[in-house]
């Protein structure tokens, strides 16, 4: 422990049992895993950029500790929104006791809540649009095509957007992943705020729907890159359930059962943080040993299920990593 600090001590001492224990024990496998010269894809759902996951996150992905990233339409747009509208956003620590009318009168602010966060419509989600929209005009003008992160990472490296930062773009997991210009595969995109702007503007014949590739295209991606990625093992770090996780953790499957390629190495690692009850019938609530009759993770493949609630769990675990 010499080489940790005070936040990781305090987890190896206290956190002993249960959840807590789980907790650790995920944190050194993963630890394991990078130090056998694995990859880590960490996959992203709920509204874990409106949490602000970035503080950490961020510096994982600077410091080579996560290599690709899989999450929702969501998730990619709203780290954005908080890096250019953070001073805007509204915290409501008593959204539990919010009425219809209450909500009504959010809404008449121009506010779209996520549990206690507020974000600010015009000056976060407006604020980017045009930015976008000139870069989809753009494409579809010269017959270009790019992936919704693509976008993104133009958008953010391209400085457009400086004069309006009003959180440390270090503290930004989007701008982190960009700088080290690490794969984020987006399934879904089109289930977002800016998913659906850009449906909006190709209604209006400024842009056409071929300027953004598919979620069939991501997986294509995802194929190639996993197979060349994967000697040393690729471990998945799911955070939440849904599409973040459902559709990266298939690739192996598909590559091995339906493009009949032998030897394909399973996921080295698995951790989920989820409060998802373990039922039957419900994927983010299956235990990870479903996942073996599926080809996705072996018998000896480590396997941790957290169950608890991700803005708390995942901050930890990356403290751990981080030696903090």
């Amino acid at each position: 422990m010499s080489n940790k600090g005070p936040v990781s001590e305090f987890l190896t001492y206290h956190f002993r049992h249960f959840n807590a224990a789980s907790v650790v024990d995920a944190a050194k496998a993963y630890e394991d895993q990078l130090q056998s010269g694995s990859k880590m894809m960490i996959t992203l759902a709920g509204a874990m950029s409106s949490a602000e996951l970035g503080l950490s996150l961020a510096e994982m992905i600077r410091e080579d500790k996560v290599h690709i990233i899989t999450c929702t339409g969501a998730n990619l747009e709203e780290d954005v929104f908080n890096l250019v509208a953070h001073d805007h956003y509204k915290r409501i620590p008593n959204y539990r006791d919010l009425s219809p009318q209450d909500e009504q009168d959010l809404l008449d602010q121009h506010f779209n809540r996520v549990t206690d966060t507020c974000i600010p419509e015009e000056e976060a989600m407006r604020r980017i649009e045009d930015h976008l929209v000139k870069r989809w005009v753009k494409a579809t003008e010269e017959g270009n095509r790019h992936f919704p992160h693509e976008y993104f990472y133009d958008l953010l490296l391209s400085g457009d957007l400086e004069d309006s930062y009003q959180i440390d773009p270090k503290n930004s997991w989007l701008m982190a992943a960009a700088e080290k210009n690490i794969p984020v595969i987006v399934p879904g995109w089109e289930d977002s705020t800016c998913g659906n702007f850009f449906a909006s503007h190709c209604i209006e014949g400024r842009t056409k729907p071929i300027a953004i590739k598919s979620g069939i295209e991501y997986m294509m991606y995802l194929s190639d890159w996993y197979l060349n990625n994967s000697d040393n093992g690729v471990g998945f770090f799911q955070i939440g359930g849904g599409i973040a996780g459902d559709f990266p953790i298939c690739v192996v499957p598909m590559i091995e059962q339906d493009l009949g390629k032998s030897d394909v190495p399973l996921w080295s690692y698995f951790c989920q943080i989820s409060d998802s009850t373990t039922s039957y019938g419900s994927y983010s609530g299956a235990v990870p040993n479903e996942k073996i009759t599926w080809g996705k993770l072996g018998i000896d493949t480590p396997k941790f299920i957290i169950e608890s609630d991700a803005t708390i769990v995942a901050p930890l675990i990356f403290a751990y990593l981080l030696g903090w």
